[in-house]
């Protein structure tokens, strides 16, 4: 009787096995061909372009030739693949890590979605985003509205489905830039050109009060806002105590997820120009925005001036922070070490 009890076990646990995969299998099935789908829809539009744009030829003074519109192609792929095998390599592609979708703009209209990464031209690519909302060129010339507000009137702040569901049938980019160079842009931007009694000149007050110390080795600064080893110590500062960092200088690997969205285009900054124009020839926006360059920046700021007045440990404290940045998106940090002061010849802390 024994026997037979463990033998019935044993075929029950069979037979529910069996019901579960025969459950299963269809949805396994479905998620291969959604996978499938996606690529399809990236590599057929890229066909399609080769062989209907430029086969009918074009004038466009914007376009690029299709000698180079397949050498950034095959760029682009090579950024693609980078991307897919360092977010496997450190793991950031499975469950554990969840999918950010706060920042994402998603056009359904002309079938584009983008992960908006601040001091990366973000100034550009909103006022494409709201032309493509149908806001007009002498509208957003002239208004002196927020152009992030602007947008978020047209576009919702999207769900991780919304978005999946979007890329059906549309093209998801993003565009990064150097870590260290976006964190200058950043500092010049919305410290040293803050806004007097704005958010980030408040922002300012507080840094110097909390890190602006008198040094026997070094004079005291004068400037009425952060010098940089003070920005640098409170931004440091924040993202020990695990606060909430600034969108300027949030690493963009936080604030996109990267890992957890199929991006179809990774623009660089240093290749923007003919990134840019690949993109809009790929999104068949060419009738739409041209690859212009608007920058609010105020000012400028030398890079290299700036992280001379580190101490090494504060950028071992900035690499340690923007390393998933540094890595997913292939960029190096060893120039500045050159730079930097050995700690010792630096007291500010």
């Amino acid at each position: 009787m024994g026997r037979r009890n463990v033998s019935m076990i044993r075929l029950g646990r069979c037979v529910a096995f069996l019901a579960a995969a025969a459950f299963l299998l269809p949805f396994t099935i479905l998620l291969m061909v959604a996978d499938q789908q996606y690529n399809f829809t990236y590599n057929s539009k890229r066909v399609f372009y080769q062989e209907y744009v430029f086969e009918n030829g074009t004038h466009d003074e914007y376009l690029l030739p299709k000698e180079k519109f397949l050498e950034v192609g095959a760029r682009m792929d090579a950024r693609r693949e980078y991307l897919q095998t360092e977010c496997h390599r450190l793991g950031l592609d499975d469950s554990g890590h969840k999918a950010n979708a706060w920042e994402y703009l998603i056009n359904r209209q002309y079938h584009v979605i983008w992960c908006n990464i601040f001091k990366a031209a973000s100034t550009s690519w909103m006022y494409n985003f709201n032309l493509m909302a149908n806001y007009s060129a002498s509208f957003l010339d002239k208004t002196k509205d927020v152009p992030l507000e602007l947008a978020r009137k047209k576009y919702a702040r999207p769900t991780v489905e919304m978005i999946k569901k979007a890329q059906a049938d549309s093209l998801t980019f993003l565009i990064v830039r150097h870590p260290l160079e976006r964190l200058a842009s950043a500092y010049n931007d919305k410290i040293v050109h803050a806004w007097p009694k704005s958010f980030h000149d408040k922002m300012g007050q507080r840094i110097i009060r909390k890190y602006r110390r008198s040094s026997n080795t070094q004079p005291t600064p004068t400037e009425r806002y952060p010098v940089f080893e003070e920005f640098v110590s409170y931004v440091l500062d924040e993202a020990k105590a695990k606060r909430t960092l600034d969108m300027h200088w949030t690493p963009y690997t936080d604030f996109c997820t990267p890992c957890k969205v199929n991006f179809d285009v990774i623009l660089k900054f240093e290749t923007l120009d003919e990134d840019q124009r690949f993109l809009i020839q790929m999104a068949r926006l060419q009738d739409i925005i041209k690859p212009e360059w608007r920058n609010s920046g105020k000012g400028t700021h030398n890079i290299n001036h700036l992280y001379s007045r580190l101490k090494k440990s504060q950028l071992d404290g900035l690499y340690k922070l923007y390393k998933n940045d540094f890595t997913l998106f292939n960029y190096t940090i060893d120039s500045y070490y050159e730079i930097v002061q050995d700690d010792e010849k630096n007291s500010l802390g």
